[in-house]
């Protein structure tokens, strides 16, 4: 149908205030009701995108879940808010003190955002901060323009995500493995075992150690420096309990493996020879991420592979211990390693290279619907973690997309505007941290003020 000069104008005027351009939408001269009909249901008409801005972040702490999460809120002028998460067990102050730098800036640049903070993060838990700012900031942007974030991402290689689950461990290899046979029943197609000196404590001769030493590793001293060994009998023995659940579970299934204990290299090596006959996933975190020298002394003594990166905090690290060839895989969580996009940098980076990437969670489903829109945008991504199988209230969280979120072991990826999801305050309340409100207001934080500058 022929449109009028006014019409035409009228509609190059939609678009411009619905933050579009008229080209990749139609040509102007053949705008059509479905164009503006779709622009409608794309883009949030609460929010022009060019013109949005942060006005506030606040926190709401999650206990057992099964980990404590601090949850944030980023509130903007438009009326829409977005959702990210401090890593589990990690302090909400390294988000809070970030909300004067951030408020004011426009969340839909997200990179510009991201290199603001950056420099308020580190490894592990203190990066928690900057990466829910960074979570945050792709859930507003994508609900602003009306497009989930893996789309922003370049877009997804599959649909749904490949879940692994870490399972709470038995002193008895069967009966160790038939709760993982359970796992396989409810769909999981992916399984890890945590076994290591917790198990060879009350076995004589299974263990060398000075005196008054934990194998707990509380002390907060790394593997190389505690003194503690483990001898051949028990090698034998942690072989043995690793063939007994291979015996309930087959050899077919992936099973991946971590917490062994701070213990030597050497013991890291034997460990490793003895498992190559069970046809380990990989064995992960052996020695702490920051001695890549000695991780590759031992990827270099075995055919297991070996994986790190849960407490590594942007690319350069991950790049470091690839380039020098201390890893076989590469295992970063998101909410240390800088948010979605760097975390898709990193496996991008490693796929390069020839380096597969598995994806460390444990948090509430804010941070693994952000987890979901990264695997699914980084095409190396074997499988993520899931650590809330038992929590039967965790799903119910958020609002927004079809339940189960988890089914037969694999997770959809939501065609939702930004992360995807809602949160549930009649869900969340009652498990806050004792003490702790719902989005409380933080004006305490509003004038954190200094020169952040990095150079002069």
């Amino acid at each position: 149908m022929k449109r009028s000069v006014r019409d035409l104008v009228d509609r190059r005027s939609f678009f411009r205030q619905m933050g579009l351009a008229t080209a990749g939408v139609a040509s102007a001269s053949i705008l059509t009701d479905a164009d503006v009909e779709g622009a409608v249901q794309n883009v949030s008409k609460a929010s022009m995108p060019s013109q949005l801005k942060i006005t506030d972040l606040r926190v709401a702490v999650v206990t057992g879940a099964p980990m404590t999460c601090p949850i944030i809120r980023i509130d903007t002028n438009q009326g829409i808010s977005g959702y990210g998460e401090v890593r589990d067990g990690a302090s909400k102050t390294y988000a809070l003190m970030l909300k004067s730098r951030i408020v004011g800036e426009n969340p839909c640049n997200v990179d510009k955002v991201f290199r603001k903070i950056k420099q308020f993060g580190h490894h592990a838990r203190q990066a928690g901060g900057v990466c829910g700012v960074e979570m945050a900031c792709w859930d507003l942007a994508g609900k602003a323009f009306g497009v989930p974030a893996f789309q922003m991402l370049g877009g997804r290689f599959r649909d749904r995500v490949r879940l692994y689950a870490d399972t709470t461990e038995l002193e008895d290899g069967h009966a160790q493995g038939k709760r993982l046979k359970e796992r396989m029943d409810h769909g999981l197609t992916f399984l890890k075992v945590d076994f290591g000196v917790h198990l060879l404590q009350n076995i004589p001769g299974a263990l060398t150690l000075p005196a008054g030493v934990s194998t707990s590793g509380g002390e907060m001293v790394m593997h190389p420096f505690t003194g503690i060994s483990i001898t051949d009998r028990g090698v034998t023995h942690l072989s043995e309990y690793v063939a007994a659940i291979r015996e309930e579970i087959g050899m077919e299934v992936p099973l991946a493996s971590d917490h062994y204990g701070h213990i030597d290299v050497s013991s890291c090596i034997r460990l490793a020879h003895a498992m190559e006959k069970h046809n380990l996933a990989w064995m992960e975190d052996m020695v702490p991420w920051q001695l890549g020298n000695l991780m590759k002394q031992i990827k270099d003594a075995t055919d297991i592979p070996i994986l790190t990166g849960e407490d590594i905090f942007l690319k350069e690290d991950f790049a470091k211990l690839i380039d020098m060839g201390a890893v076989d895989m590469i295992h970063p969580d998101l909410a240390s390693a800088g948010g979605l996009l760097e975390t898709k940098k990193i496996g991008d980076y490693a796929q390069e290279r020839g380096v597969a990437m598995a994806m460390h969670f444990a948090g509430t489903p804010v941070s693994f619907m952000a987890n979901l829109h990264c695997a699914a945008a980084t095409e190396n991504v074997i499988a993520l973690e899931h650590h809330s199988l038992e929590v039967p209230w965790w799903e119910d969280m958020v609002t927004g997309l079809p339940k189960p979120l988890v089914k037969d072991g694999y997770a959809n990826v939501p065609d939702a505007p930004g992360l995807g999801i809602e949160l549930n305050p009649d869900t969340i309340k009652p498990h806050l941290l004792k003490g702790e409100g719902y989005f409380e207001p933080t004006p305490q934080w509003d004038t954190e003020r200094s020169w952040d500058r990095l150079w002069s």
